[in-house]
């Protein structure tokens, strides 16, 4: 059998009214204008600008390379070769095919 929704028979609810501490003012709300901001970045301007950078994070290659020279790069000829053999098969490691 199933249980009724709502108040079972011989519960007692507590139906007191809670108090209810007195709320801060509101503050007025200032109307929305219509007017929509330009889009101040286009595709052309975007690629404009990823264009004007080079295509390698010169830092990030400053890093691994120090810690190259420092012996603190861990180098796995297995991943590497791994990695060669995907370039050359045009394969990604991650694709789920």
């Amino acid at each position: 059998m199933v249980d009724p929704i709502g108040n079972k028979a011989g519960a007692v609810a507590d139906r007191r009214i809670a108090p209810v501490a007195p709320t801060a003012p509101v503050e007025t709300v200032k109307a929305a204008s219509n007017e929509v901001a330009p889009v101040q970045s286009t595709a052309a301007a975007l690629s404009g600008e990823m264009a004007a950078k080079p295509p390698v994070d010169a830092e990030r290659v400053a890093k691994i390379r120090k810690a190259i020279e420092d012996g603190r790069f861990p180098i796995y000829p297995t991943t590497i070769a791994d990695r060669l053999l995907a370039l050359k098969l045009e394969w990604s490691p991650n694709d789920p095919a």
